[in-house]
This record gives C-alpha cells, sequence and structure tokens, in this order.
C-alpha cells in the first residue's frame, strides 16, 4: 500500500496488505504492528521521508528518520524494509535530484547507525522523475502514470 494511512484504517489493511510504504509515523508504525500480530501477520513497512519540506505532502523530517527506525524496528510483526519519498512536483531537475540525494544519504546513515536486517529498499521516483531516481540509487520506482496513462478526473 502506498498512500497515507490513518490509524483508524490500519486493521482493515493489515487484511489485505503484505507492505505498507508509507508510515510517517511511530504511533502509525505501533497501531500496523499490533493489527499484525493479531492477524498472525508479519507486514512489510517502508518508512515515508519528506525530503522536500512540503507541507501538503505526509512523511517524517529527514531528522526525525534515525528515531522512528529504531522504534519500529523493535516493533513484533513488522519488517521494516527502507525508506520513501515522493519528489517534489517541480521541473527542475537538480531540485529532485537533491530530494532524492537527501533519501540516499538518510538510508545510508540509518545503515551506519541501526544496520537493519532487511534493510534494502530505497523507494523514490515516479513517471516523470524515476530516471534522476536511478541515478540516486532507488532500488523500487512507481511507474502508475507511465503504464496506464493520465488519470480521468470525473
Amino acid at each position: 500500500m502506498i498512500g497515507h494511512l490513518q490509524t483508524n484504517k490500519v486493521r482493515k489493511a493489515v487484511q489485505i496488505v503484505s507492505a505498507i510504504d508509507s508510515v510517517d509515523s511511530i504511533r502509525l508504525a505501533e497501531a500496523i504492528s499490533k493489527a499484525a500480530e493479531e492477524g498472525n501477520r508479519t507486514i512489510r513497512v517502508l518508512l515515508e521521508v519528506n525530503t522536500s519540506s512540503e507541507p501538503q505532502k505526509s512523511g517524517l523530517a529527514p531528522d526525525d528518520v534515525l528515531k522512528c527506525a529504531e522504534a519500529v524496528l523493535k516493533l513484533p510483526s513488522l519488517q521494516l524494509s527502507g525508506l520513501m519519498t515522493v519528489g517534489p512536483n517541480v521541473d527542475d531537475p537538480d531540485t529532485i535530484r537533491r530530494s532524492f540525494a537527501l533519501l540516499r544519504n538518510t538510508f545510508d546513515s540509518v545503515v551506519r547507525e541501526l544496520n537493519p536486517p532487511h534493510w534494502s529498499v530505497l523507494s523514490m521516483g515516479m513517471s516523470g522523475d524515476y530516471p534522476i531516481a536511478i541515478e540516486e540509487g532507488a532500488t523500487e520506482i512507481r511507474l502508475g502514470t507511465a503504464l496506464f496513462g493520465e488519470r480521468r478526473t470525473a
């Protein structure tokens, strides 16, 4: 699951997904862990990081990632596997690159400090900016528009 998940929707989500790529708080991680444990499941999670500081986007501040990762690693029924970001919605490739480089540097900091056992996912880049994300080390990209076309508005 990608996209903001409200804590009141966690139980239902945990019943149908195997991964949640948008954990943006310790509180949310705790709720996911509790629901997964009750369902005898393990859920792969990625911490969502707001590397562009855009107020309309969810995600942890880069400076809060290490503390959150440390807490999530202690929770049962979660497999913390990496970080995710949505790049800034701008036309400037340098601004996009800085956002992705910040995520990669944050990812590397977690490796140095905590060396999590399942840490391998650097999810960044969408249809409009995935080449930059790959250059900056993305291991997962999201290509909805490239594969399915523009969204239709109702």
